[in-house]
């Protein structure tokens, strides 16, 4: 591997930002609120608990706009790191001692969600943000982190593809193509699950029809989309309830709930407890 010649870290915070280009490899997680992304045909919104992962050359705009500053922290890899990682991963010993350097598997390409925090990526992901301020200088150190990080992903893409096996196409290739159209409109959903979307909008994101989305959304998270929405807004409505004074209904209304009384029978139902009843108890 060539020697580092740039940064591979951007750490930064932001109320408001807009940037749109192409770049390396690259990692993306977020702290104090969600940053927007388009990218491809995909919507990303990503916050805590997730970060988004896209190819090399892909390109993509990012904006923020947030009452508070909402914290970054992205990592960049150095061209063809991971796909010399790849290689050592599964080439043989003996290959990889008479051969060292050439038996390219071609590029990775991985796929590009947001994902949730992982056993694999994310305490990785929390040391390194911990420990580089003090070890920028330390080529050795940022090496080998970029290395474990790559090896990290590639665990992500193998467990990736035993997950398109829900999927019950006979060709690979099909199972591939239709896992990425589902998990960006599943993408969609998270993004923008304020505001009153439609099954057939977020199918029209996934650039597949309403019934082939909703039969495929089912088989490869278990689920409806309408049950992921509801979840993801409720879930929503328990943060909000739990730190901020707004009124019931502005919160149900501001997490895409359209009738007060249906969500008032939906939060109960989940979490045991009305709203009203919830705030008292916080």
């Amino acid at each position: 591997m060539t020697p580092l010649n740039f940064l591979p870290f951007l750490h930064a915070s932001s109320s408001n930002y807009f940037w749109k280009g192409n770049g390396a490899l690259s990692i993306k997680t977020f702290r104090n609120g969600r940053a927007f992304y388009e990218a491809g045909h995909g919507h990303f919104a990503v916050g805590e608990g997730s970060y988004l992962l896209l190819n090399r050359g892909q390109e993509y705009s990012i904006t923020i706009e947030a009452e508070t500053s909402v914290e970054s922290f992205c990592i960049f890899f150095p061209d063809q790191l991971a796909e010399e990682v790849y290689r050592s991963l599964i080439a043989s010993e003996e290959k990889l001692l008479d051969d060292p350097l050439s038996l390219n598997p071609g590029p990775i390409d991985f796929v590009e969600k947001t994902y949730c925090n992982d056993e694999w990526l994310a305490p990785a992901l929390l040391k390194i943000k911990a420990e580089y301020g003090n070890r920028l200088e330390d080529g050795v150190w940022l090496d080998e982190q970029l290395r474990d990080l790559a090896q990290r992903l590639v665990q992500v893409h193998r467990q990736v593809h035993r997950e398109m096996l829900k999927l019950p196409s006979r060709k690979a290739s099909t199972r591939e193509e239709l896992f990425r159209r589902v998990s960006i409109g599943h993408d969609y959903m998270a993004a923008y699950y304020a505001k009153p979307i439609t099954l057939e909008e977020v199918a029209g994101a996934a650039c597949l029809s309403p019934n082939h989305f909703l039969r495929s959304y089912k088989q490869l998270f278990g689920q409806s989309p309408h049950q992921y929405l509801t979840e993801l807004r409720l879930q929503e409505a328990k943060r909000l309830l739990l730190r901020t004074d707004t009124s019931i209904t502005d919160i149900c209304l501001s997490v895409g709930f359209q009738s007060p009384s249906s969500f008032s029978g939906l939060f109960s139902k989940r979490f045991g407890a009305s709203p009203s009843r919830f705030c008292q108890k916080k």
